[in-house]
């Protein structure tokens, strides 16, 4: 009887031309994305370790894909003709980060290099709507910023979009309960939007990849909780510069985390959870203030509606922090202007409650993006796609 192979191990299995074309075409795409200064070719031939007949090829190839251009040497002094520098091209592939939040619509477009080049927010409650037509608004808007980036010469290589709620990998929503969603097709539904026709599409939590968007803008914390305070809260957790998903990607759901167990029902089904009492709404009601831009925070109503929001906070927070060590806390969405008023009660309760708060404090911090993280997050998810896997951009070109 003939014996029956064995399988391959990953390290046994073969690697064909073409996986080891895309895989150089990525390293060298990312060293000129990381370089501080344009990059010669045969200085990314000597830091990938490839041939420079190799690399001026791949480099060719993502010059022709509008991947990479080249930039006009600095003067030199000296033998020697100077060579060309490369850069990622500011005109190639853009990327299109959308949000849709309980009371607002935003979205932007971001090039190759990091740059905002067009953003738009739109405020409405988006609970009347219901899911189908919210969706198609949101696939108005991003109609509307495809338009201005086609008159900027810039293809869209894909569209993200940060949703407050829990989100599966096929692009369905089982629960957003602040907007009334449940078992929502948001990806099927976006992409039969006209507006959106041939563009992929992924979805994933605001708060997530609005902690991506606060790791990507370069604050310095690798490891740190970004709370992002709309009407829902949502934590995004980043642990050594990664993000913290759980085992079914539905991380970071703090604001039903319950801080008085005894409280009132919230949306969720439970009670006494923390979006009860920090949520926007909350301090809204607490302040007696129509709108956040609204607010006077030196007024006493104003301070003592703060000054509970921020107590809430940091009972929900130090339980964060006691479970995963982390030592640093980004405020972001509605609460970042908001933090001075927030800060006393906040870090008082971090002191009485974080275990270690003498050996190692907490820092707390405004988020650098603001109330843009999650949308800047969603467009930087694209835009470091097409950097991992630029083979795959080359062949839709």
């Amino acid at each position: 009887m003939a014996a029956h192979p064995r399988p391959l191990a990953a390290a046994d299995v073969p690697v064909r031309q073409s996986s080891v074309r895309a895989h150089n075409l990525a390293l060298v795409l990312r060293q000129v994305a990381e370089s501080p200064d344009p990059m010669s070719r045969a200085a990314v031939a000597t830091a990938t370790g490839l041939t420079r007949a190799t690399v001026s090829a791949l480099v060719d190839d993502l010059i022709a894909g509008a991947l990479l251009a080249e930039v006009e040497p600095a003067p030199r002094t000296g033998a020697g003709r100077p060579a060309a520098g490369l850069i990622l091209n500011p005109a190639g592939p853009a990327a299109l980060g959308l949000e849709i939040n309980v009371d607002y619509l935003a979205g932007c477009v971001v090039d190759l290099t990091g740059t905002v080049r067009h953003r738009l927010v739109e405020h409405a409650d988006q609970r009347p709507a219901g899911a189908r037509a919210a969706l198609a608004a949101l696939g108005e808007l991003a109609g509307r910023l495809r338009t201005r980036a086609a008159a900027d010469g810039l293809d869209v290589a894909g569209a993200a979009v940060a949703v407050p709620g829990l989100v599966a990998a096929d692009g369905l929503i089982p629960v957003a309960p602040n907007l009334g969603w449940q078992d929502v097709p948001a990806a099927a539904l976006l992409g039969a939007v006209p507006a959106l026709a041939g563009v992929p599409i992924t979805l994933d939590n605001e708060a997530n990849l609005a902690a991506l968007g606060e790791l990507r803008a370069g604050s310095g914390a690798r490891s740190f909780v970004h709370v992002s305070g709309e009407i829902g809260i949502g934590a995004g957790i980043v642990l050594d510069g990664v993000l913290y998903r759980g085992v079914h990607g539905w991380s970071g759901e703090i604001g039903h985390l319950p801080v008085h167990p005894d409280g009132p029902p919230c949306r969720c089904g439970g009670t006494g959870c923390l979006e009860l009492y920090a949520g926007q709404e909350a301090i809204l009601r607490a302040a007696g203030a129509p709108a956040l831009d609204g607010l006077d925070l030196a007024a006493p109503a104003t301070r003592a509606a703060l000054a509970a929001a921020g107590s809430a906070l940091g009972i929900a927070l130090a339980a964060v922090v006691n479970l995963l060590d982390v030592d640093t806390v980004v405020l972001g969405g509605g609460y970042a202007p908001l933090l001075p008023g927030l800060r006393a009660s906040l870090e008082q309760e971090l002191r009485r409650r974080v275990l270690t708060a003498n050996l190692a404090p907490v820092s707390l911090r405004p988020a650098t993006l603001g109330a843009d993280a999650a949308m800047r997050g969603a467009a930087d998810s694209v835009i470091r796609a097409v950097h991992a896997d630029p083979a795959a951009w080359l062949s839709r070109t």
